[in-house]
């Protein structure tokens, strides 16, 4: 019996050691990381494009987030939208009127889009402060301490928003080339042609005259200048403004909604991925250790409420990761199609009356626009489906940990962690048509390939629509 109770004190103490789980203390003076610390900035950026009109995102406290229908915020939002569907409604009256082709249907499809985006972001506004509420509850009770977060969140904000910018800027000036080779010998202005190149929707449209609810425009041939006549103090005023000045706003609202809503998943995921390396973390140091059944159960609660964030912030985003995965594909396809159609060469509308050496890339914009255009397109889809499909891969990583636990301390609570991992798939998904998985990636690609090769194909040499919906 002496003997028999000395080994058994001896395993206790062998297993009291091999317990030991070394977790490092995080100071107290570094502060929990939350969802709104984390995309704050960008979301703020965003509101001054008409995106996200949550009343609330300087405070510092979550508690005082709200969203009101009726708010100046909300009603900028909407005004805005307004805009880009008016520009969508002409972008379908030329579609209508004229034959549908590549040409024709891009523009739509990109202020389509648009539209789209702003209504979605208006729902998600609509659920965000009940998602942060729920947000706050998963982070008191697990605070992330990951500070490195918020950095990446700024730097990738930063990258993106640049080169978006970049890319604009490339598109403008392709549009100016064309305009300066096809009305430089004519007694149209360069900016007169600017504008018949990059909105010729607009061009055929806008001559006649325009009811926009109360608001009365009078459009002229000459100049292009709209009167708007208003009734302030009880005094009537005519003011005037460039039609072309207001469509550039409207084209330039469009093409940053179009990138901030890759930047907004790519944040959302980083936050969400954080979230479950901060699981994982805890998992890893406990690899191999024989520890108890409570730890167990603790740790599979905790992964429980990670995996349930995620699944409140899918249902929130599902339509916004949809619709850019679908713009990411079709724009890809296309830049694709001109490039490999058209090659490195100059071409343009006016190729015969291309001026040489009076443009900044000595006619060969189009080329610089579409390899460039092409590059970051790609590099935006792959950043978003490699970066958002991380949150599924650190949801599979405690399957790893909970294979090596010991056979003394199997319970059932190992058990079910493994049959929870194994059994549940957390990912972000598109409206739940498809989930963003490494392998996503491998079947975008396979489709991309596939559409190129039928476009190739069957569409014949015509002019080239630019993939922020301009024409050429």
């Amino acid at each position: 019996m002496a003997k028999a109770s000395g080994a058994k004190k001896s395993y206790s103490s062998w297993i009291s050691n091999k317990n030991k789980v070394h977790v490092a203390k995080t100071p107290v003076t570094t502060k929990a990381v939350t969802l709104q610390d984390s995309l704050r900035p960008i979301l703020i950026i965003g509101q001054a494009f008409g995106l996200f009109p949550v009343i609330g995102l300087y405070s510092k406290h979550e508690a005082n987030l709200r969203f009101y229908w009726i708010s100046w915020k909300c009603l900028y939002s909407i005004i805005l939208l307004s805009g880009q569907i008016w520009m969508c409604i002409m972008c379908f009256n030329k579609m209508f009127r004229l034959e549908t082709t590549l040409q024709t249907t891009s523009p739509a499809i990109f202020y389509g889009t648009t539209c789209i985006y702003i209504a979605l972001f208006l729902q998600v506004s609509l659920k965000w402060p009940k998602l942060v509420k729920h947000a706050i509850q998963t982070e008191d009770l697990d605070p992330n301490f990951d500070t490195s977060l918020t950095l990446k969140c700024y730097m990738t904000c930063a990258v993106v928003l640049l080169l978006a910018i970049l890319e604009h800027i490339l598109s403008l000036l392709y549009a100016l080339s064309e305009a300066i080779a096809c009305y430089s010998h004519t007694h149209t202005s360069t900016y007169e042609g600017f504008v018949r190149v990059n909105y010729p929707w607009v061009y055929k449209f806008m001559p006649y005259s325009i009811p926009l609810g109360m608001i009365t425009q009078v459009s002229y041939q000459n100049d292009r200048r709209t009167q708007i006549i208003s009734i302030f103090n009880g005094k009537l005023q005519i003011h005037e403004f460039n039609v072309p000045d207001l469509f550039q706003l409207l084209h330039f609202q469009a093409t940053f909604i179009w990138n901030f809503s890759d930047l907004f998943v790519i944040c959302t995921s980083y936050y969400l991925t954080s979230r479950l390396d901060n699981v994982n973390g805890k998992l890893l140091i406990a690899q191999g250790k024989y520890l108890p059944a409570s730890f167990w159960r603790s740790a599979r609660e905790e992964y429980s409420r990670v995996t349930q964030l995620v699944r409140k912030v899918d249902d929130v985003i599902s339509g916004i990761v949809f619709i850019s995965f679908a713009n990411n594909l079709f724009f890809v396809c296309l830049q694709l199609f001109n490039t490999l159609e058209n090659g490195i060469k100059d071409t343009g509308a006016c190729h015969a009356s291309r001026l040489k050496g009076t443009t900044l890339f000595a006619g060969y914009e189009g080329p610089a626009y579409f390899i460039f255009s092409l590059v970051y397109l790609i590099s935006r889809s792959v950043a978003v489906s490699l970066i958002a499909s991380q949150v599924n891969s650190a949801s599979l990583l405690p399957a790893r940990v909970l294979y090596d636990v010991p056979s003394p301390v199997y319970c059932i609570e190992v058990q079910r962690f493994i049959d929870q991992v194994n059994g549940d798939n957390v990912a972000l998904s598109g409206l739940q048509f498809f989930t963003v998985t490494r392998e996503l990636l491998l079947t975008v690609a396979g489709t991309i390939v596939t559409y190129e090769l039928v476009m190739l194909q069957l569409t014949p040499s015509a002019q080239v629509p630019t993939a922020n919906g301009t024409m050429t």
